[in-house]
């Protein structure tokens, strides 16, 4: 069937702005992730034959500041990123899956859709923290008053787990609301800031712009109340292939995301400087606000078992069909990163050890 599918796509799965029913999105996902299955992924120049480019998407969020680092400041010896643009929050997983790309900052919910669809992946690191937000229209104080409300946020994302469970803390369920989904950031924060969603999940920078743009909005959780303090948003990911042809090209990249980490931890004003319009489409004050409330942690060992529980979320919601265990992980070339650069792991704030 996959094989069939990619003869009859040459050009590749259309790009179209993500589905407003789960089916669509499990079709997207499991034709890309299974197609790629078959043998299709990309795989750029070996770093004998010089600088290796690797293809790679990214999220919207601030969690993907030091990928977007790494790029900028050409951080990576040896190694560069080339940023796929897509259209939609849905695309940026499916073509890391489809193995349109080697690489991807990616959050861990969509991580795991391809995965059980079959795509060859491995997370080797973290990214970002925190930053996921709940916020509410004004008058809109509790779980309570949500019931019966429109919801925004997007399909299998982080951002659909944080108001799963607060809901679920509150004894009350996805039943009791109507969850609306969206294609982009900008999007739903938009309609969020027109009155047209009761509340919204979203990442920062665009809560805290929400937030500014909407008086008397409200912030009902910010997902450290359900989580706790540095709980994970987005991992960094790559193709199986890749971290095996070339795992020097891997343990570059995450010693760049780490010295990115470290760069980002002295001076946020730099960073959002950097990153702020080409990568995040909001103010400069807003995002500088909002820096602090999703930092970059590299080393996200220590969240491994959060993941994996939110894998039961993800199957209660049908995105998946089984429950992936610790496999999905592949620490390796961190724990060598690690070993090899005590001096500037010592000098991260965040981090598992």
């Amino acid at each position: 069937m996959f094989r069939k599918f990619v003869q009859q796509n040459p050009d590749g799965y259309p790009l179209t702005e993500a589905g407003s029913t789960r089916r669509e999105f499990l079709m997207r996902g499991a034709c890309l992730a299974g197609a790629a299955a078959l043998g299709g992924a990309y795989l750029p120049q070996a770093m004998a034959a010089g600088p290796l480019t690797l293809k790679a998407t990214h999220g919207t969020g601030l969690c993907n500041c030091p990928f977007f680092l790494v790029k900028e400041r050409n951080l990576a010896q040896g190694v560069s990123l080339d940023f796929v643009t897509t259209p939609s929050n849905a695309d940026i997983a499916a073509l890391f899956g489809a193995g349109v790309v080697d690489v991807s900052v990616v959050p861990y919910t969509n991580f795991m859709t391809l995965y059980d669809a079959g795509a060859p992946i491995k997370i080797i690191a973290g990214s970002g923290v925190q930053g996921c937000v709940i916020v509410a229209q004004p008058g809109i104080t509790s779980a309570a008053q949500l019931r019966g409300k429109t919801i925004g946020t997007f399909q299998a994302d982080t951002l659909e787990m944080l108001p799963y469970d607060y809901l679920k803390k509150a004894g009350m369920s996805f039943a009791d609301v109507t969850v609306r989904y969206f294609g982009t950031s900008p999007e739903l924060a938009q309609a969020f800031i027109a009155g047209n969603v009761d509340a919204m999940c979203h990442i920062e920078p665009y809560a805290t712009q929400a937030l500014k743009a909407r008086p008397g909005s409200v912030q009902l959780s910010n997902g450290v109340d359900v989580y706790g303090a540095n709980y994970s948003d987005c991992v960094l990911a790559v193709r199986s292939k890749l971290l095996h042809e070339n795992r020097d090209a891997v343990k570059a990249l995450i010693k760049a995301m780490m010295v990115a980490q470290r760069q980002e931890e002295l001076d946020r004003a730099s960073a959002v400087k950097d990153t702020v319009g080409k990568y995040f489409k909001t103010s400069y004050d807003a995002t500088l606000d909002a820096a602090a409330k999703q930092p970059a942690m590299i080393d996200q060992r220590s969240n491994q078992n959060f993941i994996l529980q939110r894998a039961q979320n993800l199957k209660e919601l049908r995105y998946i069909k089984r429950l992936p265990g610790p496999d999905v992980f592949d620490w390796g070339p961190l724990n060598d990163v690690i070993k090899e650069n005590s001096d500037l792991y010592g000098q991260l704030k965040l981090k598992s050890a």
